[in-house]
């Protein structure tokens, strides 16, 4: 069953974190993730929403894990972290009951 990564934040050094989307792209693909979303200027409809979304899918929840904690990714993950606000959630593809 295919799980996303679900990111939004708010950029808050913009010339920092300008390397992050050149750099991040190859994390991903190496280790089996597309990238479905990448919207910068998302338009909100409630309270406490962000200027930018990301969704990512991945085959499994656990190889969205295993992209996250690799080495290569770890080597970059704070242009992100270190120059925005907001969260990144892993989450499973849904799947009607019954």
């Amino acid at each position: 069953m295919s799980a996303y990564v679900i990111a939004n934040y708010n950029i808050t050094n913009p010339e920092a974190y300008k390397a992050y989307p050149r750099v991040v792209g190859p994390t991903i693909f190496n280790h089996g993730g597309e990238i479905l979303v990448a919207d910068y200027n998302s338009e909100k409809s409630e309270a406490g929403g962000a200027d930018v979304t990301i969704v990512l899918r991945f085959p499994s929840k656990d190889k969205a894990k295993e992209w996250y904690n690799s080495d290569e990714y770890q080597e970059i993950v704070a242009l992100r972290t270190e120059n925005s606000e907001g969260f990144m959630n892993f989450v499973d593809e849904f799947k009607m009951p019954g």
